[in-house]
């Protein structure tokens, strides 16, 4: 019996590292989406999306037969994930220049008010809530039963500790977020990379997706397989590499009515 508890507790350590890993995906969404509000309100909408955060995950759990049934749900939350990121990443790639640029920042930021940035951040936190709950649940499947009996659907040994990494999540999603704020407020050309980071998880949906066994375009235990865990986060990883270590873009002022009426004189 004890074997049993030492198999779970370190079952448990290394979902609250999965966990980990997973949340700062989330927290990252978080502070790119609340990055455009005032600074009062970036941390009360942060907050909220935890709150958020924490709902969906457990109403997933009680619903992951269905989740994990349900390809549509799966494809949904990749086709948000995709488009949040590859949205920005085109913008700012084909977008406008300078000034436009900033004209079109201030009529975007005006019509996303904070409860409009709220319900942003839930659509996103119901995305991330489905990765999260997938790759935990596969994990606790993998170990025994316990005398504690069922409990929303599943035993109810592993339903605590897919809780318990889900709770340790979510306080770890609290801290990186904020850091992320700060972080992005001094290296504003992090935000690109950061949406890009958002549509690669995106495409990890979109595998699970493709994996399932309604569809079998994947075989259905390549989410799980180690080469493409490794490709994913070795991607993942490359990624904040890359945008880390780019020199960071001098913006271009733009010109003032009377330097432009200077030039002409």
């Amino acid at each position: 019996m004890e074997s049993i508890w030492l198999e779970y507790a370190w079952a448990l350590v290394i979902l609250i590292c999965l966990e980990g890993l997973l949340s700062a995906d989330n927290a990252l969404v978080l502070a790119v989406i609340a990055k455009h509000l005032p600074e009062n309100q970036k941390r009360e909408a942060i907050n909220y999306g935890i709150i958020l955060a924490f709902f969906f995950r457990f109403f997933a759990l009680f619903v992951i037969s269905f989740i994990a049934n349900i390809w549509q749900i799966q494809a949904v939350g990749a086709a948000y994930l995709l488009y949040l990121g590859l949205k920005h990443i085109i913008q700012a790639r084909f977008g406008k220049k300078n000034e436009d640029i900033h004209k079109d920042d201030e009529k975007e930021a005006a019509g996303k008010g904070f409860w409009p940035t709220v319900g942003k951040i839930g659509l996103a936190d119901l995305a991330f809530a489905v990765d999260s709950i997938l790759a935990a649940v596969a994990l606790a499947l993998g170990l025994p039963d316990t005398a504690l009996g069922n409990f929303g659907g599943m035993d109810a040994g592993k339903f605590i500790v897919v809780l318990l990494g889900g709770a340790a999540g979510l306080i770890l999603i609290k801290f990186a977020a904020t850091w992320f704020l700060q972080l992005l407020a001094k290296r504003p050309a992090l935000e690109t990379t950061a949406y890009a980071i958002v549509a690669w998880v995106g495409v990890k949906l979109a595998v699970i997706t493709l994996a399932h066994e309604d569809i079998g375009v994947l075989d259905h235990d390549f989410p799980h397989s180690t080469a493409w865990t490794l490709t994913f986060y070795g991607v993942l990883i490359a990624i904040a590499m890359i945008g880390w270590f780019a020199p960071e873009k001098q913006s271009t002022p733009a010109e003032s009515k009377e330097d432009k009426e200077r030039k002409k004189a």
